[in-house]
């Protein structure tokens, strides 16, 4: 008589978990943090299942590289089909990838399916230890890759969370807990702390990478002091920063972080927070457009400016504006200033890629330039003069509608714009040093007594443009113009008062120092000065060159 056959033991079928995809660069924390994802109850990891894959498709050498790929499958497709999106017991399954290691010839499926995050980590704390295995390079790093991943994820509509790994240092369990929300999944305290020593799922190479983790139970708080810096590898790190900063932007911020940000302040005009700023010879973003700390503008002041507004595809007095540029600039003594053709190509670059044609304004910034060390002397100015021109959509800054109110400053001619924002004014009358009025802290100034305009002498107030444009046209509206020395009391019982600027054009002046002006509404005069400056700007201007097809 046959025996039978032993009785099958059955399990639960097993099925495909829900993969957790962490992409980064090397030495990133990633392995401290595979290990505190491992301490989960739901959890399954994997190390790296694409490591083979990737020695076989770059021929790239490593210490461990013929044991690598006689022990883990080199045919990427298949690991991430039976691998990574195989069936498992556990609910998650944890996989670490190194950004490198995402090569051209893996499935799209890689990306399409799972949870995906991104941990960064500054270049600056990756170099001084990176070549203990393998020389950096720009290739080994992967950072850009990092930065396709997180492109490639954003185009799918999945936009990645981005956690620091110094971040996560400082605040391990506020970065967890915001990572794990990001995520759809509870976060478990036990994620905080591990045993020492090695784990059985680490990767082959764990013996030339991991000996430092291996000694942690958890996530330890980074040096205050950063290890001197390999600068062998600056040209390198010069190179991976822009990508490490390009992600930096989307990390959730914790109250860990160095340096907690201040949430963004509403601008003025929305529509400038787009914007593309010309500094030195090319054209930026908005939040790239810096200059150098050792510029001279950084180092002391020291640079010359100008203000130009656009109206109907025209630059509203360009030449004039140049003229007094360049005289400021010789005035300062500034060397190898740019020419005049090259500072309007920049202008007219600048209005053409911004599309800005009309009501925009120009704060036209013309610096000593970069020195060759940090120090006041003109003669560490070796580099020639750097250019910024800021254009922005900018109406007015002023109500020329209802008008304005000015305070006396007690401060003589020079930045008494506290005084007069802490008075709830929009600007401040600046006295010269006899006490006669000379301009505000931002614009000049004119008044009308008995139909006749006077202004100051220019003596002591800025000789602006504007200022000068307004003077030619109260003469041709056959008004009465004089131009002298004007006491505080008369502007204090004048019938209509204005100020002018490029920013502000022509505002009337309702009260100063509480004294209503006139009837407190806005005068005929003004209004008049007003009206002819709009037709001067609406039918004069230097045109701005566009492309043929526009």
């Amino acid at each position: 008589m046959a025996t039978p056959p032993p009785p099958t033991t059955t399990r639960p079928e097993e099925e495909e978990p829900v993969v957790i995809h962490a992409w980064s660069a090397p030495r990133s924390l990633s392995t401290s943090l595979m290990y505190s994802f491992a301490q989960r109850d739901d959890m399954e990891v994997v190390d790296e299942p694409l490591y083979a894959n990737f020695l076989r498709v770059t021929g790239v050498d490593r210490p461990y590289r013929q044991e690598l790929l006689s022990k883990m499958d080199p045919d990427g497709n298949k690991v991430i089909d039976e691998v990574i999106f195989g069936p498992g017991k556990a609910k998650y399954r944890y996989c670490k990838h190194i950004a490198k290691q995402r090569l051209p010839n893996l499935t799209s499926e890689l990306m399409k399916k799972g949870k995906h995050f991104i941990l960064i980590r500054n270049p600056l704390n990756i170099l001084p230890s990176f070549d203990k295995v393998v020389p950096p390079s720009f290739f080994e790093l992967g950072i850009a890759e990092l930065v396709s991943i997180y492109s490639e994820l954003c185009e799918f509509g999945s936009p990645p969370p981005v956690i620091d790994a110094d971040d996560l240092q400082r605040d391990p369990e506020a970065v967890l807990g915001g990572l794990c929300e990001d995520l759809g999944i509870s976060f478990q305290p036990q994620m905080l702390k591990w045993e020492a020593g090695p784990k059985d799922f680490d990767g082959i190479w764990a013996p030339w990478w991991y000996r430092s983790v291996h000694k942690s139970t958890g996530f330890s708080m980074p040096r205050h002091y950063p290890l001197t810096f390999p600068f062998a590898f600056y040209d390198l790190l010069e190179q991976s920063l822009p990508f490490y900063n390009m992600l930096k932007r989307q990390v959730r911020k914790t109250a860990g972080s160095l340096q907690p940000t201040l949430p963004d302040p509403p601008l003025p005009v929305p529509a400038n927070k787009k914007i593309l700023v010309w500094v030195g010879d090319e054209l930026l973003p908005r939040d790239s457009a810096k200059v150098s700390v050792f510029d001279s503008v950084v180092q002391g002041g020291d640079a010359v400016w100008e203000g130009l507004r656009i109206y109907d595809g025209k630059v509203f007095k360009l030449d004039e504006h140049l003229d007094r540029l360049f005289d400021s600039a010789k005035a300062m003594a500034f060397s190898n200033v740019p020419s005049r053709d090259w500072i309007k190509d920049a202008i007219f670059r600048t209005l053409n890629a911004n599309g800005m044609f009309n009501n925009a304004h120009i704060r036209l910034t013309l610096t000593r330039g970069k020195k060759v060390t940090s120090g006041m002397s003109p003669a560490f100015n070796l580099y020639g003069c750097i250019l910024i021109v800021l254009a922005e959509w900018k109406p007015p800054v002023y109500d020329n509608s209802h008008g304005i109110k000015l305070v006396t400053a007690t401060t003589r001619r020079n930045s008494p714009n506290i005084e007069g924002n802490l008075a709830q004014a929009e600007d401040a009358i600046m006295l010269d040093k006899d006490g006669f009025v000379s301009e505000t802290n931002a614009t000049n100034i004119f008044m009308v007594k008995k139909g006749i305009v006077l202004t100051p002498h220019a003596e002591y107030c800025l000789p602006g443009i504007t200022r000068a444009t307004v003077m030619d046209l109260v003469v041709k509206e056959s008004l009465e113009l004089h131009e002298r020395r004007i006491s505080l009391s008369e502007f204090h019982a004048a019938d209509e008062v204005w100020t002018t600027g490029t920013m502000g054009e022509i505002t009337p002046v309702v009260m100063i120092d509480g004294r209503e002006i006139g009837d407190g509404k806005i005068g005929p005069v003004t209004r008049q000065i007003q009206n002819a400056y709009k037709v001067l700007t609406a039918g004069s201007g230097i045109p701005i060159p566009r492309n043929d097809e526009e």
